[in-house]
Order: C-alpha cells, then sequence, then structure tokens
C-alpha cells in the first residue's frame, strides 16, 4: 500500500531515503534506479529533475552526491527481465533492489511517482518528487547519469542504432536503425515498435 501526495511532501523524522528511475520509456537498454540517504550536515546545491540538468551538470552533481551523502546505491533490470514481468514491475523491482542495496537503514522512503516498491520501511509515492524532494532529486540524477553510462558503453557494441545520441529512445533515427537492422539483445521485444520490427520479418541482431 502507498499513500499518493500531490499538493504537499509529509515531515517524516529519522533518515529519508529518495528512490527514483530512468529509463521506462526507451526502446532498448536497462531500467536504473537508485536510492540517496542525504546528509543534512553536508546539503549539495543545485538538486533538480534530472531532466531539467545538462548532461555536464548532472555528471557534477553526481560525484558530489556520490561523495557527500550518507548512503547511495544503483540497480538495473535488463530488457530479458522487463520483458519477462513487465516495466512497471522491472522498475519497481529495480527500486527495492536499490533500498535494499543503501547499506543504511532508512526510517521513510520517498519515491517518485504514484506506486511504491515492497520495502522494508514506511514508503510514500510522490508525483513530481524529482522536483520536490531533495533526496528524490539526488537519486533521479544518479539513475540518469548510471543509465547515459550504460547506453555509451552498449553504443560501442552496437554502433549502427545511435545509442550514444538517442540512448535508447524511439526517436525516427532509432527506428530507422531497428527498421534497417532489426533489434539487437539490448531490445525489448515486448515494446511495441520492437515487436513490429520482428514481425516485419525483422532479425534479431547477434
Amino acid at each position: 500500500m502507498y499513500t499518493r501526495f500531490q499538493d504537499e511532501v509529509p515531515v517524516v523524522e529519522g533518515l529519508v531515503a529518495g528512490v527514483d528511475e530512468a529509463g521506462r520509456g526507451p526502446l532498448a537498454g536497462n531500467v536504473v534506479a537508485a536510492a540517496v540517504i542525504l546528509d543534512k550536515d553536508r546539503p549539495i546545491t543545485g538538486l533538480a529533475d534530472s531532466k531539467q540538468l545538462s548532461a555536464q551538470r548532472r555528471e557534477q552533481l553526481a560525484e558530489q552526491i556520490r561523495g557527500r551523502a550518507l548512503a547511495c546505491a544503483v540497480s538495473s533490470v535488463d530488457a530479458a527481465m522487463i520483458d519477462r514481468i513487465n516495466i512497471l514491475q522491472a522498475t519497481l523491482l529495480a527500486m527495492r533492489q536499490a533500498v535494499e542495496q543503501l547499506g543504511l537503514i532508512a526510517d521513510h522512503v520517498f519515491i517518485d511517482g504514484n506506486r511504491c516498491p515492497e520495502v522494508d520501511m514506511p514508503a510514500t509515492a510522490i508525483v513530481k518528487g524529482d522536483r520536490r524532494v531533495a533526496e528524490i532529486s539526488a537519486a533521479s540524477i544518479l539513475a540518469k547519469v548510471e543509465r547515459d553510462r550504460q547506453m555509451l558503453l552498449l553504443h560501442e557494441i552496437y554502433p549502427c542504432y545511435g545509442f550514444d545520441r538517442h540512448k535508447g529512445y524511439p526517436t525516427a533515427a532509432h527506428i530507422r536503425a531497428l527498421a534497417e537492422y532489426g533489434p539487437c539483445p539490448a531490445h525489448r521485444i515486448s515494446y511495441r515498435p520492437v515487436r513490429a520490427c520482428l514481425s516485419n520479418g525483422g532479425r534479431l541482431l547477434r
């Protein structure tokens, strides 16, 4: 069970962990979640929704988060598991794993969105939490930075798709590459554009 807050963020005592994800919408690559417990004695200026920051600024903030946070963790779930259990369940799984890997037990967990993973402490889903809760903003930055790095590595293996540019999102260039080369093992077969490519005679690129 979760509580959904749209107009206010509840005040809680003790250690607060923020959780967010990156990569629900792309056609390829992992979905990545991060969890962060910030140190109130070592504040970080400029935390915001990762989508509102430049790649360079995200990298700078990610370094500060890793250096100053009381605890942080990142977890990934791959395309095969996404296809097996669906993207919602894969996202919740990555979030739960990130919380479990923190090394510190939070007194409360704030999750971006309207659903909470199953965790062993009180948890609250905060709609647009990446703009409103510093811990969630920090988690969104770590998740986005990690996923972008993964996509750059994937680009080195499969350069024909342009993963370094679109990071797996369904851009026109990505769709054209899918039509020309077929999917690779990192593509999410359960996603309609990828499935449609296979239905039209495309073959899985190895």
